[in-house]
């Protein structure tokens, strides 16, 4: 007799998947997107498939502490449009520290995802909060320790 395969669920895939815990502190902004990057496609997965969500989520905490090398923190600028003729707008990156810290290295990381209806699907498993709070411990996040 043959054997009935398992139907496969999504969503007790999806609740199984492990939380990394991430702490930004002192990091440099293009170094850690980039390891969120790889966490978020699930790179780190031997069952890593490009066309596949295969990630964790990822929490980041302390995003107002990280840091840019160089003399990006005063150079770098951010420019967004309003859709308007003449609609440009601009904010350096030492404005938008102040301001929303977590834009940052939300922009950065979603740079590095597919520009893809997965990549959409990608950018919202991953959490960034300027301090150290986070209401993400009921996931048990494990906590990643970065080197650099």
């Amino acid at each position: 007799m043959k054997k009935e395969t398992d139907t496969f669920s999504r969503n007790t895939y999806l609740n199984n998947r492990p939380w990394h815990l991430i702490d930004a502190r002192g990091k440099t902004v293009g170094r850690l997107a980039s390891l969120v990057a790889g966490l978020l496609r699930g790179k780190h997965n031997p069952s890593f498939s490009p066309n596949l969500d295969c990630g964790s989520f990822v929490v980041v905490i302390n995003a107002r502490h990280i840091s840019f090398s160089g003399k990006k923190l005063q150079d770098k600028i951010y420019y967004r449009h309003t859709e308007y003729p003449g609609g440009i707008r601009q904010i350096s990156a030492e404005q938008l520290l102040l301001g929303h810290p977590e834009d940052i290295l939300k922009k950065a990381i979603l740079g590095m995802l597919p520009k893809n209806p997965l990549g959409r699907h990608l950018s919202g498993k991953v959490k960034i909060y300027p301090d150290e709070k986070h209401p993400h411990m009921a996931q048990q996040p494990v906590v990643c320790v970065l080197g650099e």
